[in-house]
């Protein structure tokens, strides 16, 4: 299971990252490359509890859809909608300059993977409580798919 917390994990996610364009073509969506870089450093400061996120959770998305989207052995598909805060055309970061918006992107997931399952872990805006070991999965699982959006 491919996950932040395990070393080969991390090191093949952030690869794929560094490889991130600013002309890099969406396979799929809205975002440019640059705003998806932006909306991973977002996700990044939810996940370290430092960007609050409205609610929108419900017993089924915290129940059903975590685990189907955490543990079922499939990609995350397109079209997943995200929420105003983490949204670069809402209330997300802005893009400013690539490389150091990208370089924050990078540096943000090195914090999220750094972080011990056991800490205290904020609550996802659409799964509600989660643990570490479900944050770490989750951090793997979200960079993988807007990776894959960009063809990386």
């Amino acid at each position: 299971m491919k996950t932040l917390a395990r070393g080969e994990c991390r090191a093949e996610i952030l690869q794929r990252l560094r490889r991130t364009r600013p002309d890099s073509a969406r396979q799929w969506g809205r975002m440019n490359a640059h705003q998806m870089v932006c909306h991973l450093s977002d996700c990044s400061r939810m996940a370290l509890g430092h960007k609050r996120t409205s609610d929108a959770s419900s017993l089924f998305s915290r129940t059903v859809i975590k685990w189907l989207a955490l543990y079922a052995p499939r990609q995350w598909p397109p079209g997943i909608v995200t929420r105003p805060e983490v949204d670069q055309d809402v209330g997300g970061t802005k893009p400013i300059e690539f490389a150091a918006d990208l370089k924050e992107a990078e540096e943000l997931l090195v914090r999220v993977a750094s972080r011990t399952a056991s800490e205290e872990w904020p609550h996802h805006p659409i799964f509600g409580r989660m643990s570490g070991t479900d944050w770490l999965r989750w951090g793997y699982l979200h960079t993988d798919h807007h990776l894959r959006q960009f063809g990386l």
